[in-house]
């Protein structure tokens, strides 16, 4: 009874958070007001890309995340952590590097250009789909991969004693109850495309919702508008989140012994296939950026090591507490709330929130708490779609043995939850450090300046027109979220081969 009343408060806690800096906004600019056409051509675009986003990114993680399960190699684990990278890495860094690859000059073009081939044009809605799949086809490729590895051994050996076929039996109604959740989070993530729309969209046509809002306040500060579209914005993140959770449903596949999964099954050519190309489509644009990183590592200043920690310092801080809020919000109703976080724009929520401490702080004095305060929220989503199938699973199977016992609360969690989420956990903390150490949001509008984190820094360098040096911190920017990502995974995993 006491932890449902804790996640009930935990939930209204994480709701109230983001709708009240959002309703600060509506009361300083005077309420709502009405959508222009442009702003519903927006909304329209962008919804149609948040879609296609989603249903593409989905649809190639299956065979990639599949093939994953399947195969033991040499590398493995590290090609899984490092694939991960897109999805971490600050937005503009990563649009530098698929420019490399994929814009005018870029190596397809170059290569399509000596075949004597039409040139790829990057720009435009199909290039912000593209980015969108590139970003995000990591994150469903991992969400996909905990459910398959999720899927007890004993469920595999006995399928092979019996014939039976494995995707019809074990594989589809893991999807189930994992694929809807992945297209909802990814989903809610490109509602709220900013960077990617105002650097590859092109023109009007491929404007959305979140850069309309950016619009609102840069040229117009037309803050009524800027809220009116941010609670549009938010109302089709909860109407998404919630069909992917009325659609999230299946059996559960039953306890094992958490042994390691022995895979017979399958084509190696196919899966070595479906390896290569996710692992090119995604590295490449690394590559590019370490390429471009290296030579400006010479020119960074000195205000790059006070950066760095306050980084590290907002990064290991969200985790501890994204954890400790994502753990009893581990629900359908929890993980409903927290879509909420994804749901609305951050420039409204930075904006509500400066407004809410003007009256009772500087708002330079709050910087580091108001960005990790942010950061827990953006990052929630993502952790309890990554925790709640296997809180959900662990209850399920060892619950009522473990209340039989006389487990109840810490003890219950201790000896019976947590030994079977430390994957899980693992992931979830990795993905929260690293999206901490690389945003960019509310620090740009609290921060003093010299008392930024290194994101914001990096930008500096960059308004500076000192690229080089803006490249060799977005290098070290790149180490440090794959370090935090790879050190959380790495002690996160039952079995060295998973």
């Amino acid at each position: 009874m006491a932890q449902r009343a804790f996640a009930i408060i935990a939930a209204l806690t994480v709701a109230g958070a983001v709708i009240v800096p959002v309703a600060a906004v509506l009361w300083r600019g005077g309420g709502a007001t009405a959508l222009s056409a442009a702003d519903w051509a927006a909304l329209r675009f962008t919804v149609w890309q948040a879609f296609w986003s989603a249903a593409i990114s989905v649809a190639l993680a299956v065979p990639v995340a599949r093939a994953l399960a399947r195969r033991a190699f040499w590398g493995r684990s590290a090609l899984i952590s490092v694939m991960g990278a897109p999805f971490i890495l600050p937005v503009i860094v990563a649009i530098l590097g698929l420019l490399a690859v994929f814009g005018g000059n870029g190596a397809v073009n170059l290569v399509l250009g000596g075949l004597g081939l039409p040139k790829m044009d990057v720009y435009g809605a199909h290039g912000v789909i593209l980015a969108h799949v590139f970003f995000n086809l990591p994150l469903a490729v991992r969400l996909i991969l905990q459910g398959w590895l999720s899927i007890p051994s004993e469920r595999f050996q006995l399928a092979a004693s019996l014939g039976a076929p494995l995707f019809l039996l074990l594989e589809w109604p893991m999807l189930k109850r994992t694929a809807p959740g992945a297209f909802a989070v990814i989903f809610v993530i490109c509602l709220g495309s900013f960077a990617v729309a105002l650097t590859l969209g092109g023109g009007p046509r491929a404007t959305t919702v979140e850069l309309a809002i950016y619009q609102a306040f840069k040229f117009d500060f037309d803050l009524g508008k800027a809220a009116s579209l941010a609670v549009v914005q938010l109302l089709l993140g909860g109407v998404a989140g919630l069909a992917a959770l009325a659609l999230a449903r299946g059996e559960m596949l039953g306890a094992g012994l958490d042994r390691v999964v022995q895979r017979w099954d399958g084509s190696r050519l196919v899966d070595g296939v479906w390896i290569t190309l996710a692992a090119a489509f995604l590295l490449l644009p690394l590559g590019a950026v370490l390429l471009a990183g290296l030579p400006g590592l010479l020119d960074l200043p000195a205000s790059i090591w006070p950066a760095m920690l306050r980084s590290l310092i907002i990064s290991l801080a969200a985790v501890v507490l994204t954890i400790a809020l994502a753990l009893p919000l581990a629900t359908r109703a929890g993980e409903a709330a927290s879509l909420l976080g994804i749901s609305v724009s951050g420039l409204v929520l930075g904006t509500g929130l400066f407004l809410l401490l003007q009256p009772v702080v500087r708002p330079q004095d709050a910087a580091l708490p108001v960005t990790l305060l942010v950061n827990v929220l953006m990052s929630l989503p993502f952790v309890l779609r990554i925790l709640r199938p296997g809180v959900e699973s662990a209850e399920a199977d060892f619950g009522r043995l473990g209340q039989s016992l006389g487990l109840q609360g810490w003890a219950l969690w201790r000896i019976v939850y947590l030994p079977r989420l430390r994957r899980p956990l693992g992931f979830a903390a990795g993905l929260t450090g690293a999206l901490a150490m690389g945003d960019l949001g509310v620090i740009t509008l609290f921060s003093r300046p010299g008392e930024g984190t290194l994101p914001l820094l990096m930008y500096q360098l960059m308004g500076a027109y000192q690229m080089e040096a803006a490249y060799g911190a977005a290098l070290i920017l790149v180490g440090l979220s794959l370090g935090l990502f790879w050190m959380f995974d790495k002690g996160g995993r039952v079995h060295a081969e998973v």
